[in-house]
């Protein structure tokens, strides 16, 4: 799947990043494949230097502590078709035997139901760091030689076409959910939105 985007016409600037008009600081998500730049982001835009890690099946995911503090890089886990148990795209157990996404286990965040009542779908902006997998397999095979990321370890350029395409496939189906999204394809790239053909 090759997801149909263009840049996005109104941005504003955030210490240096371009993200669409009307985005507060507070609202970014940064997610992505391994190595697409989201560490380098979020230090950029000076957000929480850690990682979280999200189960995309688990029930309210969206009011994790994790996403307390903002922007924050976030690995997902994902609902893979025959395994009980979410595995984040670098797992070494989907590497080995992977299946596509369980989109029918991935759950959405409710709308807003009421005056009182918090507006979980719109409570974030997803920044998707997709760059191309053959720039990513090329900076991670390099970053393998220092051993540094035990994930680089056996990695093939097919491992990570792979995990770039559950990326793509969960922007489009965040967006298809009406959460908003934006996608990067290079760093430092310009915010893009997805369109349909």
């Amino acid at each position: 799947m090759s997801l149909n985007s263009v840049e996005v016409e109104k941005i504003d600037w955030v210490k240096g990043i371009a993200f669409p008009h009307g985005v507060h600081f507070r609202q970014i998500i940064v997610t992505g494949p391994p190595c697409s730049g989201k560490s380098t982001l979020v230090r950029k835009l000076g957000g929480w230097p850690e990682e979280g890690y999200i189960d995309l099946a688990r029930h309210n995911w969206w009011r994790s502590r994790a996403l307390t503090f903002r922007p924050r890089e976030v690995h997902f886990g994902f609902p893979f078709e025959g395994f009980q148990e979410s595995h984040a795209v670098f797992d070494r157990a989907w590497l080995d035997s992977p299946t596509p996404v369980d989109f029918a286990r991935v759950l959405i965040p409710p709308r807003k139901h009421g005056v009182l009542t918090i507006d979980w779908r719109q409570r974030f902006i997803y920044d998707f760091q997709l760059l191309p997998a053959a720039v990513i397999y090329a900076i991670r095979r390099d970053r393998a030689m220092t051993g540094t990321h035990p994930v680089d370890e056996r990695l093939t350029l097919e491992e990570v076409e792979r995990q770039f395409s559950i990326y793509e496939a969960l922007a489009l189906h965040f967006h298809q959910h009406g959460m908003p999204i934006f996608i990067r394809d290079s760093f430092d790239g310009m915010p893009r939105a997805i369109v349909y053909p």
